[in-house]
């Protein structure tokens, strides 16, 4: 079997594989790379040690059994036998669900969510979007300062439980999204500062050095992240990916990582021969991320969309603090132009950035399936002191509104786990750190940042205790109560409005028309021929449709047509979805 290694700084390279240990010798063909062939077979143990070192993990190891710091193990893809046959799943007209697997069942396995997928079937959600999976220290955590972005964290089930998840979620005809981090690795068994320059101080991040990617020795930082970005797609058939936070990806190259990244993936979509897609987190409101690359952008296929998330948020809450200042100021008006024009900051002055922030989205060139919208994600549940939910914030009848203006909206709609039946339980920060310095870092640094905001060090939960997790497991038994039950109900529905009604996946954004009455505290909008109106008041209100032979497809409360003035009456804090052809 070949083995190859990039360690551009060694003098000597050795192969530890099994009982064997083999000196590697230079490529004389590629710089940097130590190659050479050695006896082993899917499961054997291996590692390269430089300059008579430690063994250390492969940096492209494809399995880590006992954890980041142990030794790598050899997976043959090809042992594997896929049942579904399947086509792809595109991303328009897509209905995303975002799931982590350590909470989505207390026993916190890919076979375990498995088991749940029926569940997300009979919601009528399209993909799964799994939170990252990538090898991270201990057995429970976000998964965000995972290692090896090549492998499949062991506790989770490992590489072949994730090709055993793909294959039954494509049985069931659901795409799947995997959610990878390119911005940073983990500060607990990241071994790649000893193999070569993948990192950089040219440019600094929250977590540090920069990932290298446009430093000497960058060709190969790109192309390790690229190549594990193809082996998702095609080694375990995943449909799309979800970029982590694109802004901390520091690239002053003229082709920069993320338009090469769209056009290797785009090329192998063409080769497999069915769709693959791009999703960018992006807090830069910059249009250009998710233009077509033969337009001069950089082709990502979509970004998530937080200004609809912070304009829905302040408008049902009232909340008003860090980045919500800047909605929380006119909500209404924020909310009805995030529906009609995608951005809420669009070189506007943001007082929470104290600067003029993003530009303005070119309707008439990008299609409003672009932007993901929703009204909670694991950032903006997770990041709370308390990680609450907005069933701990609100009545059912403004769930669901936020059901309604998130599934009815013209963005591609995105669903948190739990979500759909106002989960009473709460997702918090947690960790599983075996570093007892590391640990206690994190511990204290949360507690300072929420202290800053107002919250006494106690009521901050300690991400070590393994009782947060418990805490933040999903309870399967909610949606067989009320009003737990009323609520999925209702998001079912309207994710089968979105199936029946051609007009709520119209990729024209600026077909939307939206009124409101920021006193009243209503909004009403307008898709073609379809009508949303959410009264977010505690007092009924008369809302203005214009016409008297609209007909009623969905309504939280009982709801009568308009009357002969063309109002509709709607109840307190519910909502209506409407046709009116």
């Amino acid at each position: 079997m070949q083995f190859e290694v990039w360690a551009p700084q060694a003098d000597r390279v050795t192969l530890h594989c099994e009982d064997a240990t083999r000196t590697l010798e230079r490529d004389p063909e590629r710089v940097g790379w130590w190659t050479g062939q050695a006896r082993a077979r899917d499961g054997s143990r291996y590692g390269y040690a430089l300059d008579d070192g430690p063994v250390l993990p492969d940096p492209r190891s494809r399995r880590q059994p006992d954890g980041p710091d142990g030794l790598s193990a050899v997976v043959e893809h090809g042992r594997y036998t896929w049942r579904s046959a399947w086509a792809g799943r595109d991303l328009p007209g897509a209905v995303l669900y975002e799931l982590h697997v350590g909470t989505y069942t207390r026993e916190g396995t890919l076979d375990a969510a498995a088991a749940r997928l029926e569940h997300l079937v009979e919601l009528g959600v399209s993909h799964v979007e799994l939170m990252p999976l990538c090898p991270f220290p201990g057995r429970h955590g976000w998964g965000y300062e995972g290692v090896s972005p090549w492998a499949v964290h062991e506790p989770y089930g490992g590489p072949e439980a994730l090709k055993r998840f793909v294959d039954r979620a494509h049985e069931l005809g659901l795409g799947v999204v995997l959610d990878v981090v390119h911005n940073h690795l983990g500060p607990s068994g990241n071994h790649l500062p000893r193999f070569g320059p993948y990192f950089t101080d040219t440019h600094h991040t929250p977590w540090g050095a920069a990932v290298n990617l446009d430093a000497p020795g960058s060709d190969e930082v790109r192309a390790y992240f690229l190549g594990s970005a193809l082996a998702w797609l095609r080694d375990y058939r995943i449909d799309g990916l979800r970029l982590d936070a694109v802004h901390a990806l520091h690239d002053t190259r003229a082709c920069t990582f993320l338009e090469e990244l769209s056009a290797a993936v785009d090329g192998l979509a063409g080769e497999l021969g069915r769709p693959l897609f791009l999703v960018a987190e992006s807090d830069l409101n910059n249009p250009r991320i998710i233009t077509p690359r033969a337009e001069n952008g950089l082709g990502l296929h979509a970004q998530w969309n937080d200004d609809f998330h912070h304009a829905v948020h302040t408008a049902l809450t009232g909340e008003s603090q860090g980045y919500y200042a800047d909605f929380a100021r006119d909500p209404f008006a924020a909310l009805a132009k995030t529906l009609t024009g995608g951005y809420f900051h669009d070189g506007t002055y943001s007082g929470f950035r104290d600067r003029g922030h993003g530009r303005p989205l070119d309707r008439s060139r990008v299609a409003a399936h672009r932007l993901l919208g929703y009204s909670q994600t694991h950032d903006q549940v997770g990041n709370r002191a308390q990680g609450d939910r907005l069933p701990a914030l609100l009545s059912p009848g403004l769930l669901a509104c936020a059901a309604a203006l998130t599934l009815t909206a013209p963005f591609t709609p995105m669903l948190f786990m739990g979500e759909e039946w106002a989960a009473g339980t709460p997702w918090q920060f947690f960790t599983d750190h075996t570093d007892p310095e590391l640990a206690e870092a994190v511990r204290r640094g949360r507690r300072r940042e929420f202290a800053q905001h107002g919250w006494a060090e106690e009521d901050v939960p300690d991400p070590q205790d393994p009782a947060t997790r418990e805490r933040s497991c999903l309870d399967w038994s909610e949606p067989e109560r009320e009003p737990h039950a009323r609520v999925l109900a209702w998001y079912r529905r309207l994710i089968a409005l979105r199936r029946e009604q051609p007009d709520l996946t119209d990729p024209d954004l600026a077909d939307t028309k939206v009124a409101y009455d920021r006193e009243a505290r209503w909004l009403a909008f307008r898709r073609g021929d379809v009508r949303v109106a959410v009264n977010l008041g505690k007092e009924a209100a008369a809302i203005p449709l214009g016409s008297r032979r609209a007909q009623v497809l969905a309504a939280w409360d009982p709801v009568a047509a308009p009357g002969p003035d063309g109002l509709l009456q709607v109840p307190a804090e519910s909502c209506v979805v409407l046709i009116q052809p």
